[in-house]
């Protein structure tokens, strides 16, 4: 995956997986075990840990976005993988399906892929005037069009203030936004920007195009790509076994910061918001957090690929220690 693209680079950049070194190093797949790439993409890590586990171990690849799976499928002939078209919000129900319990490992590369951004017709990039999508799994009913022309002002003033960090600018946009459509729909990429482009300053948003935020606020909104998330993450806990490692890269900060939220909790460094008196019973430590602070790429992966430069990575490791 990558980080949201709408800075200036070329399409034509290689389409490499992040922060692959730190993924091996951490994610540790040994011959014969059973690795969950919950984010399969266009298969770049996923090879890599093939390669690893061998024939005696197994990859389930999940990717929700079926163009995304198709190239896997290529990319990934041969090597020992389960293939399964979803939402990682779903993996009870997928390891239900598979009839499996716990495996050792889970590595999710959040945001979108240069693939779809580079794909105009996807609607996640205004460097193409496109339908306004974003969806992530096209059998969802829902896109960013709907959402812009049928949303009240005070939600689309939520979604900007919340997801897209367009702070003061928020209720302005939404109130523009809602102006705009008594007109005319919004129904693409080029009228959404330029009427984003219109309202925010470009000096609010310092380098960044005044658009990139609020297309960034409209895409995790679509795909509900923060709860996806913290429901993921907790069924990842639940389906690892002892010393399972879990890895998460992340491209903006709500990611990080729901991954970090979720890590300190089961690690028991915070405490439940139920429990705001510090009473309930003594909590069980259900991580090892492994990386202290997120790591980032290095210099010359950034270099070679900047659009892994927004990218923080996260590690921990299963226990059943209680506190």
């Amino acid at each position: 995956m990558c980080g949201d693209e709408e800075s200036g680079y070329s399409a034509e950049l290689t389409h490499e997986p992040v922060m692959l070194n730190e993924v091996l190093e951490y994610l540790d797949p040994q011959p014969g075990k059973v690795i969950v790439d919950c984010t399969l993409g266009g298969g770049g890590h996923a090879i890599e840990i093939c390669r690893r586990i061998g024939d005696t171990g197994r990859l389930i690849g999940i990717e929700q976005d079926v163009d995304g799976l198709n190239r896997a499928k290529e990319r990934l002939a041969g090597y020992p993988v389960t293939f399964i078209h979803d939402n990682f919000r779903n993996l009870d129900n997928i390891f239900n399906s598979l009839q499996l319990e716990k495996v050792d490992g889970f590595l999710f590369d959040l945001g979108v892929s240069s693939f779809q951004f580079d794909k105009g017709e996807r609607g996640f990039s205004f460097r193409f005037d496109a339908p306004l999508d974003m969806r992530m799994d096209q059998r969802s009913s829902i896109t960013a069009a709907d959402l812009v022309n049928r949303m009240s002002e005070e939600e689309l003033t939520a979604i900007f203030t919340e997801s897209g960090y367009v702070g003061r600018w928020a209720r302005h946009l939404a109130r523009a936004i809602h102006a705009s459509r008594q007109k005319s729909q919004l129904n693409t990429t080029a009228q959404f920007a330029e009427l984003v482009k219109a309202n925010v300053p470009a000096k609010h948003h310092s380098k960044l195009h005044p658009a990139t935020l609020a297309f960034q606020a409209l895409r995790i909104s679509v795909n509900q790509e923060i709860e996806a998330l913290s429901e993921a993450l907790i069924a990842a806990i639940r389906h690892s076994n002892i010393h399972a490692r879990i890895v998460v890269i992340s491209y903006h900060s709500l990611e990080d910061g729901e991954t970090k939220r979720c890590f300190r909790l089961h690690s028991g460094m915070t405490r439940p918001p139920s429990d705001p008196f510090n009473i309930d019973p003594p909590v069980v430590k259900l991580v090892n957090i492994l990386t202290k602070k997120p790591l980032v790429p290095s210099r010359e992966e950034t270099g070679k690929n900047p659009r892994s430069r927004s990218a923080k990575f996260r590690a921990v490791e299963r226990t059943d220690v209680p506190l």
